[in-house]
């Protein structure tokens, strides 16, 4: 072992604990995020629950489509909740400690639910694809067995993957330093953290990230190629403006989750900074679970139709 290596073990130390930074470096503006950000988790919880009531009252939007967002409502609640309550509790108390087990479980359930979306995602995309490419046989392919069957598959097919990957990463050893920049536990700040070479660890970032994340991309890549070519074959112009409609608030989630994410996690690690971090993630952590419902509702005539009727009703 040469002076080096003994040099970084002996600066390893055990951390029991870990200290979020989040948005300290921002002293004068701790009541003005706190107060965005509480204001942004109420829109949240609101906007994703009135999609999943409307789905589940109107009988117009208890289809495929419509069981897939309620799903995806239903994920955006859960995925916001891991990281934005603990850091509203951050940013009002200043404590920013965690324990080691408590930043392993959020990234854990964080990890999990990510790949949740991707899934998702790419399975709303199939089902339009089926939709728009073969109306005919949409009831018999996308039938009510189906699509649980596809909607419990994106729920459970990351957990043993992310369990592994939360568990290899928090077995590595920290140094002194335990302060994550970062406003949640996410892969890059803690890895930057971990002592001697952990080229390996990172490798498998890579390729569990490409795993549940580009193989989703190109099956969804795949399914609009279908529909694009298919749409442009449509005969009315009211048609091929509804197929379009359709697909393009599936898009435009689509760009914005994939894209942020796809910057942070597979950027060279010489090239990530704290502030762009940061910047990245609040994209796919918090702007696309609040964007949702207003992606899918003002650009969607029958979950318009059914907010009136609810309204009415009230």
């Amino acid at each position: 072992m040469n002076y080096e290596e003994m040099e970084a073990e002996a600066n390893v130390s055990t951390v029991m604990q870990f200290v979020l930074l989040g948005f300290s470096d921002l002293p004068n503006l701790q009541g003005l995020l706190f107060g965005l950000f509480s204001i942004t988790y109420i829109m949240i919880l609101i906007g994703n629950s009135l999609i999943i009531i409307l789905t589940r009252l109107d009988t117009a939007l208890q289809t495929p489509m419509y069981f897939f967002l309620a799903n995806f409502s239903s994920l955006e609640i859960c995925y916001v909740s891991v990281t934005l309550p603990r850091v509203l509790v951050n940013l009002c108390t200043q404590d920013r400690s965690i324990s080691m087990r408590g930043c392993a479980t959020q990234m854990c359930f964080f990890l999990m639910l990510a790949t949740t979306e991707s899934f998702l995602l790419a399975v709303m995309a199939y089902d339009r694809y089926v939709a728009i490419c073969n109306p005919l046989h949409y009831p018999l392919v996308m039938n009510h067995r189906v699509c649980i069957r596809l909607a419990v598959g994106s729920w459970v097919c990351g957990i043993p993957v992310q369990i592994g990957q939360t568990c290899q990463i928090f077995s590595l050893h920290f140094c002194h330093s335990n302060h994550i920049n970062h406003f949640f536990c996410d892969m890059p700040p803690i890895l930057k953290l971990a002592c001697g070479d952990i080229s390996l660890h990172e490798l498998s970032v890579y390729v569990v990230v490409l795993l549940v994340g580009a193989v989703p991309f190109m099956l969804i890549l795949a399914s609009y190629s279908k529909i694009i070519s298919t749409v442009l074959r449509l005969p009315t112009s009211r048609g091929r403006d509804k197929a379009f409609s359709t697909c393009s608030s599936h898009l435009l989630v689509v760009l914005l989750f994939f894209g942020s994410a796809t910057i942070t996690y597979l950027r060279p690690p010489s090239s990530h900074s704290p502030g762009t971090d940061k910047l990245l993630s609040l994209f796919y952590t918090i702007v696309t679970p609040m964007f949702n419902p207003l992606i899918y509702s003002l650009r969607n005539k029958d979950v318009i139709a059914a907010l009136r009727k609810l309204f009415l009703k009230i």
